[in-house]
């Protein structure tokens, strides 16, 4: 007498380990076990998969968070010479976001603002050329030539426009650009210089999301009667936003944070954050301001996390669009 194997009981899940019966199907809305009901294996995190991040995390604290918590600790104390007592206050703090202090981060912020909105739209102008000219060789020279002069700063480059464009540059020589009222130690001229770099930067951080615009929008945009303006008013600007306003923060922060070749060029002429803060450090205008130097690196710190808070999620949203 042979005996009959079970029928699965329908919306039931076969217990694991055993396989269902020949010729019969799963009942419609059973997922088999281990797995979701996209058809993907769940992957099971154990306590395994921190100790892989652990040389990370203690590189990170070390690296940044030991410097941060020094800085934090002399923005906010105060050592008395006599006694060597060591007391909280708030005087280094305030201090910074007065007179010169102030002015400097103002100064710093607007050469910022001012270089990084710039420099995206000329960046973005050639990044549109050589996407729509679809030359493979064109591309990766554009492209070579940004990742360069992206990392090209410093002494170096203040140095180079110095021998090219300073008070005795070459070009200044021959096109006579004194005359003119051109000064490479000014203001104008350091916003000349930063946008040297800053122009590539932008060429490498929006030719990507240029490149995930879709022929297919344009044709749709195309086939229901607009034009070459409504196209990227409607479509192409909404949908490169999120890159755009990255790309601009990304700059900033850039600009900001830049000191070298500030401190090559104009030297203390243009009131920066940076510079004041290497005054401070080294004691060329006022002695025992150090602490106040920590306040303005953490008032850049604090800058530079607005800059990152607003920057992480237009990266992440403009990422889920261009996918």
């Amino acid at each position: 007498m042979s005996s009959a194997s079970p029928t699965p009981v329908a919306g039931t899940t076969p217990t694991k380990g055993t396989a269902p019966a020949a010729g019969v199907t799963p009942a419609a809305g059973t997922v088999p076990a281990g797995e979701t009901a996209g058809g993907t294996r769940r992957r099971r995190r154990g306590p395994r998969t921190w100790l892989a991040a652990l040389p990370l995390i203690a590189f990170t604290g070390l690296c940044f968070g030991l410097p941060l918590g020094a800085l934090l600790y002399g923005a906010v104390t105060r050592t008395d010479p006599g006694t060597g007592a060591t007391a909280l206050t708030g005087e280094h703090l305030s201090r910074s976001l007065q007179g010169p202090y102030l002015g400097s981060l103002a100064g710093s912020v607007q050469l910022s603002a001012l270089t990084a909105l710039i420099a995206s739209v000329l960046g973005v102008l050639i990044a549109q050329a050589v996407v729509t000219s679809r030359s493979q060789a064109l591309r990766n020279a554009v492209l070579t030539a940004s990742g360069v002069l992206a990392n090209f700063g410093g002494v170096p480059l203040a140095f180079a426009f110095i021998a090219t464009v300073g008070i005795s540059g070459v070009v200044t020589q021959l096109a006579d650009l004194s005359s003119l009222g051109w000064n490479l130690y000014s203001f104008t001229g350091l916003a000349v210089v930063y946008l040297y770099f800053l122009i590539p930067l932008m060429v490498l951080v929006i030719l990507p999301a240029l490149d995930g615009l879709r022929p297919q929008w344009r044709e749709a945009a195309q086939n229901a009667g607009a034009g070459g303006w409504q196209y990227w008013r409607h479509v192409g600007i909404p949908v490169l936003a999120p890159s755009l306003l990255g790309g601009f923060v990304l700059l900033f922060g850039s600009a900001f944070a830049a000191h070298a070749t500030a401190a090559a060029l104009v030297g203390g002429s243009v009131p920066l954050v940076t510079l004041k803060i290497a005054d401070a450090l080294s004691g060329n205008v006022l002695v025992g301001q150090e602490n106040v130097a920590l306040a303005l690196g953490l008032d850049m710190i604090l800058i530079a996390g607005l800059v990152m808070a607003v920057y992480l999620p237009l990266q992440r949203r403009s990422a889920r669009w261009l996918r």
